[in-house]
């Protein structure tokens, strides 16, 4: 049976404000997600308790259901009533919490949050934003929120209003507008494994710093079962062939520059990895939308910041 396609609703851009966050907040009780920044990119949020809220979230984005989502919360405590928090995972929390931490515990025995939004696994998920836009909407809904980034699936995620407008105007009902996220990607992603910690996606928080925080060895990815979100092999899209670590760009290419490599979008030109990382989607947005048929980025180093900016790229160019 074909899937039946989504019916075309009016979007609402509201700019941050109590007004826009009773609106948003009276969506969510509809169960109906709403899109709302976050410090990393925006999200599409809807309580995560509350099965076919989470449904319409990847009706929406057109997500594989086999993907989990984060739940977002208010507070550590908030998590701890949702997931089984280790010696090593508090420490995580109360070191990065609020921030673009997002910790993989297993689900409590009584834990709320619908099975679709952790994909039937036995493990969640968890973020504690220090977004004051997520926070309130946290605080005036009193519910966990599931908010992947607001995009359709496997796009560029958007670090903009415009940006969520560009794939999903017309699906939601509302976006709120508090301007241009700060950290720029998406945030890391780790679990603590027999006394490691396991980065299942780089972002923000460094395995340099999770390896302070907690005391523990850390390592990458281990397995290629999805386990987490975001960790499709193909991801971020723009919809073009992309090319890395590029030198100088061709006529066709849209050209991403870094450093000394100057293009038509330049992500830093001081080399700053902490600026390169928010200006990366939008970099790949206005790549997209050029008249060009390829992209080409020039190469990031593979440090810190970088191997999450790499992460993204590597998929995108998948």
């Amino acid at each position: 049976m074909a899937e039946r396609p989504i019916e075309s609703i009016t979007t609402e851009v509201a700019p941050f404000g109590p007004d826009a966050i009773a609106r948003a907040a009276r969506l969510i009780a509809e169960g109906q997600p709403v899109a709302i920044p976050t410090e990393t990119v925006y999200g599409l949020a809807a309580d995560a308790r509350n099965a076919e809220a989470v449904a319409r979230i990847y009706a929406a984005k057109g997500r594989p259901d086999f993907n989990p989502l984060i739940a977002h919360v208010t507070d550590l405590a908030a998590a701890e009533r949702l997931g089984m928090f280790g010696a090593a995972e508090r420490a995580l929390a109360e070191a990065f919490w609020p921030g673009p931490l997002t910790l993989v515990v297993p689900r409590s025995p009584d834990c709320p949050v619908a099975r679709i939004a952790t994909a039937g696994l036995d493990t969640i998920a968890l973020r504690v934003p220090g977004h004051r836009a997520m926070q309130a909407l946290l605080a005036a809904t009193g519910a966990p929120l599931a908010a992947p980034s607001a995009n359709a699936s496997g796009r560029v995620s958007p670090t903009k209003a415009g940006h969520v407008l560009a794939t999903l105007g017309g699906r939601i009902a509302l976006v709120i507008d508090d301007g241009a996220t700060t950290a720029g990607v998406e945030s890391t992603i780790a679990r603590v494994v027999d006394g490691t910690v396991e980065v299942l996606r780089p972002g923000p928080v460094t395995a340099a710093m999770l390896g302070a925080a907690s005391g523990l060895p850390v390592t990458g990815r281990q397995g290629a079962e999805v386990v987490a979100p975001g960790m499709l092999a193909s991801h971020y899209a723009p919809g073009k062939p992309v090319r890395l670590g590029a030198v100088d760009f061709a006529p066709d290419e849209f050209g991403i520059g870094f450093g000394a490599i100057t293009g038509e979008y330049q992500l830093s030109a001081a080399g700053d990895l902490t600026e390169a990382a928010a200006h990366l989607f939008d970099a790949l947005h206005a790549g997209a939308a050029s008249a060009k048929p390829k992209i080409a980025v020039a190469a990031i180093p593979q440090e810190g910041l970088g191997a999450a900016i790499n992460d993204r790229l590597s998929r995108a160019a998948v």
